[in-house]
């Protein structure tokens, strides 16, 4: 994992390569963010994903700067890294993690500001539960063998039609 502390700046570029800062800044900075399609935030977003996605920490700083200039908020770069925790492994997320962190302790983004592990869920409708259960249960009774009232279900549904006859029961694997 590359430590944003290593993150290359323009300079360090022109200092090395200058053709490269020249190159940098005048197709992919130029010409391929502005094109007419995608706008800028859309742009950060795929950017940050595929910075992600192939773990190239030194490029991260820059582009998330970028993208909170260019409107994604902290919290969606905070979701972006945690989805793709799931796509493209945990060790590139946590480079992200490690990027991001510098970025948003310079900006002053506060993990208040962040999406949290267990967002408050909205309250359950005991009702609709109770009805939906109701229906589940006949639904088994109606095919199980013997008229089982099991709630085990022992059966996978296929729509063949339309209409409660057109309905059949098909032994489980």
């Amino acid at each position: 994992m590359a430590a944003p502390s290593q993150a290359i700046r323009r300079a360090d570029v022109q200092a090395v390569a200058p053709a490269l800062d020249h190159y940098t800044q005048e197709r992919p900075l130029a010409e391929v963010w502005t094109r007419p399609g995608l706008g800028a935030r859309d742009r950060s977003l795929i950017t940050v994903a595929a910075l992600i996605a192939r773990n190239q920490a030194i490029e991260m700083p820059f582009y998330f700067n970028l993208a909170l200039d260019n409107g994604m908020k902290p919290s969606e770069i905070s979701e972006t890294i945690t989805h793709l925790a799931f796509y493209s492994g945990w060790p590139n997320a946590i480079s992200a993690v490690a990027a991001a962190k510098e970025v948003f302790a310079v900006r002053g983004i506060s993990s208040g500001q962040l999406p949290q592990a267990f967002p408050a869920l909205l309250p359950l409708d005991e009702k609709a539960e109770a009805q939906r259960a109701s229906r589940n249960e006949q639904l088994f009774r109606a095919v199980a063998p013997g008229g089982s009232s099991s709630t085990q279900p022992t059966f996978c549904f296929a729509t063949c039609g339309s209409g409660p006859a057109s309905h059949r029961a098909t032994a489980a694997l």
